[in-house]
């Protein structure tokens, strides 16, 4: 047990910040589409596929201005996410009028917040920082339940600490941890599983991540190149006709010389956001070449792509939502409190 508590304290002291970063930023992202400020933001979804084809044909048509993606409004979310390359980016209301503009991640709070709390700043190298830290949480909450459990019969609830001194910081963290430990695994489970796809196993068995690389791998690449001028509204009337229940969700050009573009839409007994039922069409004619219906996957694969929309709590409405900005909150707390404690509250040794 000594072992464990030394552990606990000194991975603690070393990485309570980062985990108290990525805490505050998760409880505001939680709400991001509330506070996000833009015209037509609080506008109500359109759902008439017609105009929406008639809107993608208008922002795809020019080459010279044609958009990378296009992520569609939600039930949230009244406006349309244009991004181009370089950073650069728009919202458009439902009728395809931009009505705000950027020329960087900077200028938007919600992007670079975004950025902050899944790549630190950093991409790839970022991301897997961040579900090192993830697993590095987990960690602390399983061995911090061991050390609280000898304590169990001081337990008292507080928000903070009854004064700024290490034993009165040490009680608080040890009481609060065991109080937020169920949303804290959640919180932290699903971010590194979402980071480090093999964990998947820990959940869905051994085969789960071979099995969901599989299941959501895209069709072999197309040698084809984008063409200058697409017929983009039949694209998205053939996807709805595919899938004549589903939510349109977003339109991506190839990437990396894949030769396809892809359609993202969400049938209604997902979760997930975006959906995972996909349409892939062909760069150079816009053909239809390959469907998935996300109803269709095997169950760990489902169960999955449950992960994402739990973590960032986009299912149970501003009930669900509440409980996991307090679990961000209770992170930041713990995290530098921790911190705090560990060194610059730490007793002096006595000559």
């Amino acid at each position: 047990m000594k072992l464990i508590d030394l552990l606990h304290r000194w991975t603690g002291g070393l990485i309570g910040l980062l985990l108290a970063l990525l805490g505050l930023s998760g409880a505001f992202l939680v709400h991001k589409n509330a506070w996000t400020l833009a015209p037509h933001a609080d506008d109500r979804r359109l759902d008439d596929i017609s105009q929406l084809a008639t809107v993608t044909q208008m922002l795809m048509a020019d080459p010279a201005s044609r958009p990378q993606s296009i992520t569609y409004a939600s039930d949230d979310f009244g406006l349309l996410r244009l991004l181009y390359t370089a950073g650069k980016g728009a919202y458009a209301d439902q009728h395809g009028t931009v009505v705000l503009q950027w020329n960087s991640q900077w200028e938007r709070p919600e992007l670079w917040l975004f950025d902050l709390h899944h790549h630190l700043f950093s991409g790839d190298a970022g991301k897997a920082v961040v579900g090192m830290a993830a697993m590095c949480g987990l960690f602390f909450v399983v061995t911090g339940l061991l050390l609280w459990w000898r304590t169990r019969k001081t337990f008292e609830w507080r928000l903070v600490p009854a004064r700024m001194t290490r034993p009165a910081i040490i009680r608080h963290h040890r009481d609060l941890g065991v109080v937020v430990a169920p949303l804290l695994l959640l919180s932290l489970l699903t971010g590194a599983i979402l980071v480090f796809r093999p964990m998947a196993a820990l959940l869905f068995g051994p085969d789960a991540p071979a099995q969901i690389d599989r299941s959501l791998a895209a069709p072999p690449p197309l040698t084809a190149r984008l063409a200058a001028h697409l017929d983009w509204a039949r694209m998205i009337v053939t996807a709805q006709e595919r899938f004549p229940d589903a939510e349109l969700r977003s339109l991506t050009l190839p990437r990396k010389d894949s030769g396809l573009i892809t359609v993202r839409m969400r049938r209604p007994q997902e979760w997930l956001p975006n959906g995972r039922t996909t349409l892939w069409f062909a760069a150079d004619s816009g053909v239809l070449v390959a469907a998935r219906d996300a109803s269709t996957l095997p169950t760990s694969v489902k169960g999955y792509n449950l992960l994402y929309p739990l973590h960032a709590a986009k299912v149970g409405g501003l009930a669900f939502r509440m409980f996991m900005t307090l679990s961000g909150l209770a992170l930041t707390l713990l995290g530098t409190l921790a911190v705090w404690s560990f060194w610059f509250r730490r007793p002096k040794r006595r000559s």
